[in-house]
């Protein structure tokens, strides 16, 4: 926590190609930032830091207090023109260039509107892994994207987690079942910005504002 009245928190986003990490980055900063789009390749190449500040969004000691975002979005696994090496160098160099205080929260995104396989998710896991070193769960939590299909299929969140399979559940453990299902996509950016911001502050207060170094 910084001491002029500001909080900066520093967040990544991982997560399989198309499974919506640029999109959720725009929506924390409230504003279009990283190119987000449906298209035959991966989107994104190169890890990008883009930062928001949010004026007045506490207070503290009988004063205002601002938070800053700082959002770095990476490239997806598997990717279409990257190998997994490549990625991990990309995003390790990246963490170490734009974080050297350290992360406060890494956001692993996987989609809620398809079937999650046994292995389908232990790529991304595993680079959280070897990124963040044995005490990533610590400092993961998980962004189920697409959540509104649930609503279409009356399904509730508490449903949806019940029914996940072994490798969804053993994940949502590991991170103390730190989760939050990303369903509101026609609110205002802004208004989506709030929510989720409240939401991973939460978290990261659990962690008594911690940051954790890549390995």
């Amino acid at each position: 926590m910084d001491d002029n009245n500001e909080i900066t928190i520093n967040l990544l986003l991982l997560g399989k190609t198309q499974c919506g990490k640029s999109s959720l980055g725009n929506s924390l900063l409230g504003s279009y930032e990283f190119e987000s789009r449906i298209f035959p390749q991966s989107v994104t190449k190169e890890c990008r830091l883009r930062s928001m500040r949010i004026p007045n969004f506490a207070r503290r000691m009988g004063k205002e207090l601002g938070l800053r975002l700082q959002v770095l979005d990476t490239p997806g696994i598997p990717h279409s023109s990257l190998n997994q090496d490549e990625v991990k160098t990309r995003v390790r160099k990246a963490l170490s260039e734009h974080f050297p205080e350290g992360l406060h929260m890494a956001l692993l995104v996987l989609r809620a509107d398809i079937p999650h396989c046994e292995e389908d998710n232990q790529h991304t896991v595993k680079l959280t892994e070897d990124l963040l070193g044995r005490d990533w769960k610590y400092f993961t939590a998980v962004i189920f994207t697409h959540a509104e299909t649930l609503e279409h299929m009356r399904m509730t969140e508490e449903k949806f987690l019940s029914l996940a399979p072994k490798s969804l559940s053993t994940l949502l453990e590991n991170v103390h079942g730190r989760c939050i299902f990303r369903d509101h996509p026609h609110e205002t950016l802004y208004k989506e910005r709030a929510a989720l911001a409240n939401q991973i502050l939460h978290f990261v207060r659990q962690n008594s504002y911690q940051t954790l170094k890549s390995i």
